[in-house]
């Protein structure tokens, strides 16, 4: 694959990503609003309206659903597996990696492990309509940008821009499950998510984070 080519494919991935993300925090206010009476932080990273979940779903959906022959109906039921596998996947590794989780249906009928319940397989074989209808004319907007110098630019600073926030993110969960144990600062890396990212402000932004006892 050609220099440019692999420059096309990147913004075009990069763009459904963030436009996941961004969708996914929406709709996890709005059900955070209607299930508690008021907003309940639900972001997934440390800096800005991002769902990372959402994200890799979207992704998903990108390279699975426009190659389904077929209407909406199977649609809904590929999507539906997939985004259950997305959903299973990224729990997992929340808890492998950082000792918590951000979701538990283990209180639903037909739950795996509490990561994922049929009830939300529905909703991602619905999600897989709506990104075929709505969705998927965004990404051909984006194809028609993607030659604009500016466009190019903007692309390249927002992503180093989320680079650091996925790294950041990562880096003070890390410590808030180390000092979870009980593991003293070693380093001024450590000193300084200690201090500017607390227990009490972690705590804050990831409003329905679980800890989970290892």
């Amino acid at each position: 694959m050609k220099k440019e080519e692999w420059i096309h494919k990147f913004i075009r991935l990069f763009w459904i990503f963030i436009i996941g993300s961004v969708i996914g925090y929406i709709v996890e206010m709005i059900v955070g609003f209607v299930q508690n009476g008021h907003f309940v932080s639900r972001q997934g990273l440390l800096f800005g309206p991002f769902a990372q979940v959402y994200g890799l779903g979207i992704l998903a959906y990108y390279f699975v659903v426009p190659k389904i022959n077929g209407g909406n109906l199977k649609i809904f039921f590929v999507t539906m597996v997939l985004g259950g596998i997305v959903e299973y996947v990224c729990s997992y590794f929340q808890e492998f990696l950082f000792g918590t989780i951000s979701w538990d249906y283990s209180h639903l009928w037909f739950n795996i492990h509490g990561r994922t319940s049929l009830l939300h397989c529905i909703y991602w074989g619905i999600g897989g309509i709506l990104f075929m209808k709505y969705v998927m004319p965004l990404v051909k907007n984006i194809e028609k940008m993607i030659r604009n110098n500016y466009f190019r630019t903007i692309t390249a600073l927002f992503a180093i821009f989320m680079m650091f926030n996925i790294a950041v993110s990562s880096m003070a969960a890390a410590r808030q499950e180390e000092r979870s144990r009980q593991i003293a600062a070693s380093n001024n890396i450590d000193v300084f998510f200690d201090k500017y990212y607390s227990d009490e402000i972690m705590n804050t932004i990831y409003e329905n984070k679980i800890e989970v006892k290892r």
